[in-house]
């Protein structure tokens, strides 16, 4: 059954090229770097010091915060350095080093969950450290506690992986189907959720088909056939692509009664109620024109991003431009000494044809990227107001409703740097914002 479209959105080159690539692991790297800051909200504060011996699973930074979840050792080894180290986003993060031992002893909090009621449940999703691995980075737990007042009747399972070349969750749902079922039972269990929809672009027929197979034996549980669109996969879109709710501006799944998950956290889920394993590894894709064997490759979190090119037989050439995550929504890399962190999906390497950021020129007002805008902005004039810094103009034309897609910028046919500049702006109206 076919999805509803949602108004603009962009047909992106899909470039699946590693769907059929099994996943393959690599060998335990001699050192891991561990951004205290790998999810949406407040950082973690290190647990561990410098000398301390740690192990598989042990936490090594946690938060008071609310928004916050906390961060686990993917080795074991000996804490070389806690301090300031250059991460994935660019900037300069506390991060905690482990040379490892080679041994991988699992830590003895590594155990199953007890889990007796609801909030048992939600504060094992915390303790497991899970954040969403679809990309966004928002901790689950907290999705599992909707506001007083909320009923939550519907869990919509993220299986659309809109982006090029990505197609990490296309492997979770060829690999792990029954964990993937098993997952979303232990959701609906605990969350008392009534009904459960799983919505996969029609690009994907395998996984459509693998997926069906396992909900054709639970009828709490359906599947959406999403016309291959980007956005498809952005939260708004895809909760009104499968369930025809519309999330108003500003607010949340929970007032329309829906919470939403990606696929390979959800199956996530049903591996760390059965092992207690924490959140320590992620697949991820690895692709571009100068990655010599693209693959789907599973990571341990905090391995340089060296060492995981090096896994797929490195480069043609020399890279042109590394980024982490797709490429329309991604992080162009500084270094490749930067770390795989718990959103990471994808690490794409490119030529200086592929790579290269066009000139901008002026706006000639063709009005493509209001056509193409999911959330109904008009990027030109949000634009205007960023050049000029105004505040006015920027609270006027909802900059901070973007979601940043890349929509805009991908017709743009004058090359603006539409989505570049709204981070901008986004940060002349914090600022304000901070002043008052």
């Amino acid at each position: 059954m076919f999805g509803r479209m949602f108004k603009g959105g962009v047909a992106v080159p899909h470039r699946k090229n590693t769907a059929n690539c099994e996943t393959i692991g690599m060998d335990i790297p001699t050192k891991i770097v561990i951004p205290m800051v790998q999810h949406i909200g407040a950082p973690c504060q290190p647990t561990v010091k410098k000398g301390d011996t740690v192990k598989v699973g042990q936490v090594i930074g946690d938060s008071d915060a609310f928004v916050s979840a906390p961060i686990h050792s993917s080795v074991s080894g000996t804490v070389t350095n806690v301090g300031p180290m250059l991460a994935a986003n660019g900037s300069h993060v506390v991060s905690v080093e482990i040379e490892t031992d080679g041994k991988q002893e699992v830590h003895e909090s590594v155990v199953p969950p007890e889990i007796n009621n609801l909030q048992e449940f939600v504060s094992a999703i915390r303790k497991s450290g899970l954040v969403g691995l679809g990309g966004a980075g928002f901790p689950t737990h907290i999705k599992m506690l909707p506001p007083k007042g909320k009923k939550i009747d519907m869990l919509v399972i993220n299986a659309a992986e809109c982006e090029p070349y990505i197609t990490a969750d296309y492997r979770e749902c060829i690999e792990n189907s029954w964990s993937i079922i098993s997952g979303i039972n232990i959701v609906v269990e605990h969350m008392g959720i009534e009904q459960v929809v799983i919505g996969v672009e029609d690009n994907k027929p395998e996984a459509i088909e693998v997926l069906a197979k396992i909900a054709d034996k639970n009828d709490k549980i359906s599947i959406k056939k999403l016309k291959s669109l980007y956005p498809q996969g952005a939260e708004k879109m895809l909760i009104y692509a499968t369930t025809g709710r519309k999330v108003p501006p500003g607010k949340l799944p929970s007032d329309v009664g829906c919470v939403v998950m990606n696929i390979t956290s959800v199956s996530f889920v049903a591996d760390y109620i059965k092992t207690g394993m924490p959140l320590i590894k992620k697949r991820i894709t690895v692709d571009g024109s100068v990655v010599f064997n693209p693959s789907n490759v599973e990571v341990l979190i905090g391995t340089p991003l060296e060492e995981v090119f090096n896994r797929c037989g490195g480069f043609k050439k020399p890279p042109y431009k590394i980024i982490m995550g797709g490429p329309m929504m991604g992080v162009a890399q500084y270094s490749l000494q930067t770390s795989v962190i718990k959103n990471t999906n994808a690490l794409l390497a490119f030529d200086k044809v592929e790579g290269d950021l066009p000139s901008e020129s002026a706006c000639i007002r063709c009005g493509k990227c209001v056509e193409v805008c999911p959330m109904d902005l008009l990027p030109l004039e949000i634009n205007r107001a960023v050049v000029g810094k105004s505040v006015e103009g920027l609270n006027k034309f909802k900059v901070m409703d973007c979601i940043e897609c890349g929509s805009c910028s991908f017709v743009c046919p004058a090359k603006r740097h539409l989505v570049q500049s709204f981070r901008l702006g986004k940060g002349i109206v914090r600022k304000q914002a901070a002043k008052k």
